[in-house]
Order: C-alpha cells, then sequence, then structure tokens
C-alpha cells in the first residue's frame, strides 16, 4: 500500500488522466466470471468517511475494457462459494488497478497483492483487449473400456443389464451446439441408440415387454453382420397407474444460478408438476450448504401451490448433496404408498462438496436405500462442473434412469411426453443372455453396454442388481457377428476345438434369453428365443438402418470408429438421411444436424 503522503498527487493524476482524451488511461480489468472484483474484496468505508472523501477528490469514470472473448463451457459457479481470490488465470495477466477510498490498490489474478509481480506497472492500457483465461473445466466422466472382438469358439456367452437412460445424447447434443466435441468418456452408444423412438411391437396379453431381433447386413463392413435386439415395454395409460408419492430433491447451491441449471430446472420440473394426477402427491426438498423441506406431501391437483414452491427457489452457498438425499428419502419414507409408485427426482450439477461425497459411498447408500422400496432417478444440468458420472450411477444403483436436461425441448421430451416411463417400472432387474452358436459364428462385438456388463452367473442370480424397464420404454442393443468361414479378425486358438451341434440346431446362429422381475415381485421369470440363420435379411429395415448410423456416430465418437474401418461422419449422414421416416418429433432431423456440426468442428 502507498504511503498516506502520497494519495492525493496519485488521486489527482488519475483525475488529470481521465480529462486527457489524447492520453492513455489506466483502467480496471473486469474481474473474471467466479471471481470478486477488487471493489467487492475491499471493504467499503463507513458513510461519513465516504462523503469526506467526495468534497474532497472527484470520482473517476475509468472506461471499461473490451468484454473478454465468449467460451462456450461457461466458469465454475463454485468459485463463487470459495474464496475470492482463487487462481482462475496464469500468473502472466496483468494487473488490475482501482482507486477504493483512500487508497490505491492493485489486484492481479491469481497473485498476491503483496507479491513482486503485482504492482501499477503491470495496469494495460484501455482500448487493449482483456486478457482472458478459459475458465477450467471440472466435468466428470466414468472411464469406460469399449468391448472388443470376441471368438466365440472361446467366450460364447455374453451378458448384460439393460440400460434405459438417455443423458450421454442430451449431453453430447450440449457440447456440439457449443462447438465442442465431447470427451470419449462422455459418449456411451446404447444411450444414444435408445434415444430415439422404434416402431417395435407392443407385448401381448399380459406380459411386460415385448422382443425382437433383425439381422442384416453390417453397414460399415460387408464381411459382418448387425443384430438387433429390440425390447418393448407395455405401455398402460396414465390413469391407469397406481398413485405416485414423488419428491422431488433439488440443489440449489451457488454453482446452480446459471441459466441452463437452476431457472432451466425450475421450468423443467413445472412441465412435470403439470402432469400430474389428484392421487399423486409430491414433496420438495432442497439442499446447498443445508437442507430443507419445502413442500410437505402436496396433492398433485393442488399445482399452483406446487408451482409457487418451485419458483421461490434461489441458488447460494455450498452443496451438502448427501444430506440432501437422506432427507429426500425421510421424506419419501413419510408419504409411502405400499401399492404404489415411490421415487425420488434428483435435480442437480451433481457438484457435492460437503458432507460425504465419495462416489462409491454415495451409492452404496443409493443401493440400500433402494431396498425400501423408493427408487430414485438423476436429472443433469449444466455444464463446467457437471459430475455425470455420479449421476449415472446413482441412477443405476437407484433402479431409476438418468437423462440430461439441456434446454426445454429435452425437459418436454423426458417429464412431460414420456411421463409414464419416467414415472412407473414394469420390470426390474432386467438381464439379457446371448449364447452363440461357435458352428456358424466366428466372432463378435457388442456395441455399447460396456458399464452394464455382468458375468455369466450373474445371469441366474436373482441378487445380483440389474436395470429396470420403464412404462411405454423401448431397448436396443446391438451386435456385430461374423459367420463362420468369413474371415476373421482374432487368431484361432492351436488347441482350440468347436462344441459339437446338437440335433436341430444347425440354422441356429444364436439363443436369447432375457430374465425379469415383475414390478413388484421378487422371483425372475425367463424368456428364451432362438435366433436362426434363415432370418438374416438382404436389406435392413428403416428403424434398423437408422440405429445402426447412430452406433457408428456414437463409435466415430467414442473411440474414433476403431471398427468402422473408412466408414465416415458423411456416410453416417446419408445412411440415418435414408432412414428418417416419418420423424413425428423431429428427434432423427436434429441427429442430422448433429452430424453436420462434429463434421464442422472436425474441420
Amino acid at each position: 500500500m502507498l504511503p498516506a503522503c502520497r494519495v492525493l498527487p496519485v488521486l489527482l493524476a488519475a483525475v488529470w488522466l481521465a480529462a486527457c482524451s489524447t492520453r492513455s488511461e489506466v483502467a480496471p480489468a473486469a474481474a473474471p466470471a467466479g471471481v470478486a472484483s477488487v471493489n467487492e474484496a475491499v471493504a467499503s468505508p463507513a458513510p461519513s468517511q465516504r462523503k469526506d472523501e467526495a468534497a474532497s477528490v472527484a470520482p473517476v469514470d475509468a472506461p471499461k475494457p473490451p468484454p473478454p472473448p465468449y467460451y462456450p463451457a461457461k466458469p465454475d459457479g463454485k468459485a463463487k462459494e470459495m474464496a475470492a481470490d482463487r487462481v482462475m488465470a496464469p500468473v502472466s495477466q496483468p494487473a488490475t488497478l482501482a482507486v477504493t477510498g483512500s487508497a490505491i490498490l492493485h489486484k492481479r489474478v491469481g497473485v498476491a497483492p503483496n507479491s513482486p509481480q503485482s504492482g501499477a506497472s503491470m495496469a494495460y492500457v484501455a482500448g487493449t483487449p482483456a486478457p482472458y483465461a478459459e475458465p477450467e473445466n471440472r466435468e466428470r466422466y466414468q472411464h469406460t473400456e469399449r468391448h472388443g472382438v470376441v471368438r466365440v469358439a472361446e467366450t460364447p456367452v455374453s451378458t448384460f443389464s439393460i440400460d434405459v437412460d438417455t443423458g450421454s445424447y442430451s449431453n453430447i447434443r450440449r457440447m456440439l451446439n457449443a462447438g465442442q466435441l465431447p470427451p470419449r468418456d462422455a459418449v456411451r452408444v446404447e444411450e444414444l441408440v435408445n434415444y430415439f423412438p422404434y416402431a417395435y411391437p407392443l407385448p401381448q396379453r399380459a406380459a411386460p415387454f415385448a422382443v425382437t431381433t433383425e439381422l442384416a447386413p453390417t453397414p460399415w463392413n460387408p464381411d459382418s453382420l448387425l443384430l438387433r435386439i429390440g425390447i418393448q415395454a407395455a405401455d398402460p395409460a396414465k390413469s391407469s397407474l397406481p398413485p405416485a408419492n414423488l419428491v422431488f430433491l433439488v440443489d440449489v447451491s451457488g454453482s446452480m444460478e446459471q441459466p441452463n441449471k437452476l431457472p432451466l430446472l425450475k421450468q423443467s420440473l413445472k412441465m412435470f408438476v403439470n402432469q400430474l394426477r389428484p392421487q399423486d402427491h409430491v414433496s420438495l426438498v432442497t439442499y446447498a450448504s443445508g437442507t430443507a423441506v419445502v413442500l410437505e406431501p402436496t396433492a398433485g391437483d393442488r399445482k399452483a401451490v406446487i408451482h409457487a414452491a418451485i419458483e421461490q427457489l434461489r441458488a447460494g452457498g455450498s452443496t451438502a448433496g448427501a444430506a440432501g438425499i437422506e432427507l429426500a428419502y425421510q421424506m419419501a419414507e413419510q408419504g409411502f404408498e405400499k401399492q404404489g409408485i415411490n421415487r425420488i427426482l434428483l435435480a442437480t450439477d451433481g457438484d457435492f462438496n460437503v458432507g460425504i461425497s465419495r462416489f462409491e459411498t454415495l451409492k452404496d447408500r443409493v443401493a440400500e436405500k433402494r431396498r425400501s422400496g423408493v427408487s430414485l432417478s438423476t436429472l443433469g444440468f449444466g455444464d463446467g462442473n457437471y459430475n455425470e458420472q455420479l449421476m449415472e450411477q446413482l441412477a443405476d444403483a437407484g433402479d431409476g434412469a438418468y437423462s440430461y436436461i439441456d434446454n426445454l425441448n429435452e425437459a418436454q421430451k423426458v417429464l412431460a411426453d414420456e411421463f409414464t416411463s419416467t414415472l412407473a417400472t414394469v420390470a426390474r432387474d432386467v438381464k439379457i443372455q446371448l449364447e452363440f452358436n461357435p458352428a456358424n459364428v466366428l466372432e463378435y462385438r457388442q456395441i455399447g453396454f460396456e458399464n452394464r456388463a455382468l458375468k455369466r452367473e450373474d445371469f441366474s442370480n436373482d441378487k445380483v442388481d440389474a436395470g429396470e424397464i420403464g412404462a411405454g420404454h423401448r431397448v436396443t442393443a446391438l451386435y456385430e457377428i461374423r459367420l463362420a468361414g468369413k474371415p476373421g479378425q482374432i487368431e484361432p486358438l492351436r488347441y482350440g476345438s468347436d462344441k459339437p451341434l446338437q440335433s436341430g440346431m444347425a440354422q441356429e446362429l444364436g439363443f436369447l434369453r432375457l430374465r425379469y422381475k415383475a414390478a413388484h415381485g421378487e422371483a425372475s421369470q425367463l424368456m428364451e428365443f432362438p435366433v436362426r440363420r434363415d432370418a438374416v435379411k438382404a436389406e435392413a429395415s428403416e428403424d434398423f438402418r437408422f440405429a445402426a448410423a447412430v452406433a457408428a456416430f456414437g463409435q466415430r465418437l467414442g473411440d474414433d470408429g476403431k471398427y468402422l474401418g473408412k466408414f465416415d461422419l458423411s456416410q453416417i449422414r446419408a445412411l440415418a438421411a435414408n432412414a428418417r421416416g416419418e420423424d413425428r418429433f423431429g428427434y432423427r432431423g436434429e441427429f442430422l444436424r448433429l452430424v453436420d456440426l462434429s463434421m464442422r468442428v472436425q474441420q
């Protein structure tokens, strides 16, 4: 700090500089987003002091520097919850000069005020672009090891849990719309494929779902076939669903104040409330530095009351997410419906920083509560600090679904158009096992479902948890297979031997098994279907071709098309465009636009 005897001369010099249009002016730099400005960091003088100084020193209206360039990745709102001096830029950024009361203070982002690197000489001249460091991106994704090619003679059985999540697709859409390619671990191919509706036949009689298979040549490889397994869940009318006991668990911490977080979240929840019936009940729990019950269980026909409770939510504070989850389960138990639907909807950016924040501990706690009959689904919002790994895995542990809401159209899709799917479960612990016939199939590769893989023995073990299917949900699984007699990608074992065929199985390429539990049952049931060689089509159906295009797009983004050969984005786009079909909601047209965006981003 300058000696008191030098303050007045310096202030007068500042006034003189401001009056001279031909001279360069010293101006304060705008503090980076998430960091307090100098004036905010210094305590304001008392009113009497301000009056005395105003009488002796004229105000300095220094021109503002040009705004920093726009970066699609938004600043981390959590910085506002932490220290104002948080490092947000490299030490080479110039200092800012501020005149405050009786002292001249300078603050350089990332440099201590008394360090040798700070000083008035570091102030930049007005008219020069303000230096800007792109905010730190703290988004987190679970690492994914992609499926490789498997030789049937060595490993003939593939087992996995079903998955109805779609969050990966809308999250990738958000990044592409911002001119960014997604990190590879953000790409889960099955969630891209399952984002779109397909015309699968509905189940007959009392079955919870129907299963179909289709075989056709692989678009990117003339030496292989693509196998599609399609599952269509029963879709009961909304009026026939049992009463629902719902808890909205909303993150209102400081990081949620961005427009694509709490403001979008509030609009989204109101859409969901508009679908509720009189027999449904809703509670609202919030968490930030602490937790609060904003709304006790309220009937679904009291929409104005519920809307008002949602509207008054404001962001601020840190993020005690674990405590919020505990309180939400307490509210769910308070309004528990023995023969109804009991579900928590967790809406957050997933950035927990107070209390229990260890991923496995949170996941285990949700899995434990799941056994009490209360499921948990997650709605992800925002960017910059988004913890997608937590959101996806908590929904998995809670017998729920994970969705990412990047705009109001997605909110409409998830919370209004697919209301019954979001709300009701028709089958639990759904597992799929596909055994390939080594006499007819040389190799196979599963496309997607990497983090849903199960051990072979898990298929018949009812204690092993698996995914759920909501009312009206559709699930698609894809395998690329090479028939026996075609060139393979794996060298055969020297001492291996094929299993001899039993009578009547010569035409089978494989055998498909599904095991599931009824929505309120404990014992699993088994469904079985042969996959026959004579079912291979010369040309895939329109839906199949579009699903193949989406899967190819996911592979391009996820592992740079390791198994696609020369099948590039332009060919993917052509395949999807020729299979666009009716496209009632415009989802497929939007996909074509995303492929176009990815081509431009990669140029």
